[in-house]
């Protein structure tokens, strides 16, 4: 089926000004933040921006496209895709500045983002999601128990400072995580920025803790986000949403739909279906259940024993786990039997709880299921 590559192919000879920025443009602009433009475009927010298509080709002067392919990722793609927009009309004189990516182990933060200027004198601020790196994962998953994290807050900075043209028309997006620090961003940051945004796009990025979604600031940006999943979401259905979603057609399976290459595009926008899956409810319903049975020192207990446990053997990145020998996998097992008679107790009640939630969870599908199969069953006793 036709993805963004398709899009560019058909659509790509069309100026913003003969046809208008749509919920695809964004899912493109959005990998932009995925590619390493270290040495080609500057953090520094006033100096000049770069042309997409002198910043396409500097990149692929310093990158192996081959060592590119051979990555695990699933963001891998996204050089190609703005190789692949360096060649239309439409994308090609876009600019690029305030490229900033960090990475800092210790304070469990991965952060990265770059601004793109559009022909129309719109702003597109694109955040990364989570990218190769334990530490992004890790910092993924303390979402999960922390009010805000070290790359929300960073977001918030990088917007207020990003934002320069107090006059512009401003777009906020990004794919994953980067959906996430989009949404965050743009409620937290200044009152003159918030009224200059004019939508704000998380492409299957995670929600947020229920106080976060329930608070006044963030209902305040409910009308301006827009929250897009592939039809088996499981990254984007974590955690609180209170804005509607827009559920896209995938060409993948399950995690695989993650892949934003994988999304269904017909003309200007994506294949829509009315709902997620059943399969993404469930465990929506399953991690929901799980997670509010454990208190928050409990699930930070969680995460930093078994990051920690990861790190200890040596595995830095999701290629290093990909790649693994057997007596890696071994060393972490063993890894495990040193925690403390607390820690190991946390972890068997936790996957318990886990294993029991599961299991409640499908059986109330199962029976909802039979439900409706009955009611809808044209024969009669």
């Amino acid at each position: 089926m036709a993805n963004i590559m398709d899009y560019m192919d058909w659509r790509g000879d069309l100026s913003f000004e003969a046809d208008e920025f749509n919920e695809v443009d964004n899912l493109i602009l959005a990998q932009l933040a995925y590619v390493d433009f270290e040495g080609i475009v500057t953090a520094e927010e006033n100096a000049p921006a770069v042309p997409l298509k002198e910043a396409s080709g500097q990149f692929w002067e310093k990158n192996d496209k081959d060592e590119i392919l051979a990555r695990v990722s699933m963001t891998k793609s996204a050089p190609f895709v703005m190789e692949k927009m360096a060649e239309t009309k439409r994308f090609s004189n876009v600019k690029l500045r305030c490229y900033v990516n960090e990475i800092r182990d210790e304070e469990q933060f991965q952060f990265s983002a770059v601004c793109v200027e559009l022909p129309d004198d719109s702003l597109y601020v694109a955040f990364r999601g989570t990218d190769n790196t334990i530490t992004g994962w890790r910092e993924d998953f303390n979402m999960g128990y922390l009010s805000e994290t070290p790359g929300q807050l960073r977001a918030v900075e990088y917007l207020n400072r990003a934002v320069t043209d107090k006059k512009q028309r401003v777009r906020v997006g990004g794919h994953s995580k980067g959906g996430n620090f989009a949404v965050y961003a743009s409620v937290k940051c200044d009152p003159q920025i918030q009224n200059q945004i004019l939508n704000v796009y998380s492409n299957d990025g995670p929600g947020f803790r229920s106080d976060m979604v329930e608070s006044t600031e963030y209902q305040r940006m409910l009308p301006k986000l827009h929250t897009i999943l592939p039809e088996s979401s499981i990254v984007g259905m974590l955690l609180e949403h209170q804005e509607s979603f827009e559920v896209v057609k995938s060409s993948n399976s399950g995690i695989q739909q993650h892949d934003a290459m994988s999304w269904e595009v017909l003309g200007r926008s994506f294949v829509h279906v009315d709902q997620v899956a059943a399969q993404s409810l469930l465990l929506d319903e399953t991690m929901k259940s799980w997670i509010y049975q454990l208190d928050e020192e409990e699930r930070a207990q969680i995460v930093e024993t078994a990051f920690d446990m990861i790190e200890k053997v040596g595995i830095r990145t999701v290629d290093d786990f990909y790649h693994s020998k057997w007596k890696k996998i071994q060393e972490l097992m063993k890894e495990t039997s040193k925690l403390s008679p607390e820690r190991q107790k946390l972890f068997s009640r936790a996957l318990k709880l886990l294993w029991t939630e599961g299991n409640k969870a499908m059986k109330e599908t199962v029976k909802q299921t039979v439900k409706r199969t009955v009611k809808q069953s044209p024969l009669k006793k």
